[in-house]
């Protein structure tokens, strides 16, 4: 008897010009996406703050809030950048993590389990795949 169960795949992909140039446009975009919703908090921050003139206290804690999740806002395009700078340093050439996906993979009696569900990779090079990589169970 045998059962075919999910595992998790590692993807890599080599460092070229086309992959750090898209990665970073990327990172760029998500940015600038970032800096539109800081204007947006603004915008609608004054307005809020505007029509609480009368109550101090309730008009405080709104400020606060919104001057959080700028500060939030704020942090998240500060490490988009930074990742897109860390994008920019890559040795072409070298491997680097893009994320997992998930395949298919049949398990019968006598199997190590362990050995079924880890070492899987796939590795692309500008999209096109290179090396499927599994080691021996």
């Amino acid at each position: 008897m045998s059962l075919t169960i999910m595992r998790p795949v590692a993807l890599k992909v080599i460092v070229t010009e086309q992959f750090k140039a898209e990665m970073e446009r990327e990172f760029q975009e998500a940015a600038d996406t970032t800096q539109r919703r800081i204007e947006q908090i603004d915008f609608q921050g004054k307005r809020v703050l505007s029509g609480l003139q009368t109550d101090l206290s309730q008009a405080m804690q709104v400020r606060q809030q919104i001057e959080d999740e700028k500060r939030r806002q704020e942090a998240v395009k500060k490490d988009l950048l930074e990742r897109a700078k860390e994008v920019r340093e890559l040795e072409l050439g070298a491997e680097f993590p893009r994320g997992t996906l998930e395949s298919m993979v049949e398990i019968k009696e006598g199997d190590n389990l362990y050995d079924k569900l880890t070492a899987a990779e796939i590795v692309i090079k500008d999209g096109v795949v290179v090396a499927i990589r599994e080691e021996a169970g």
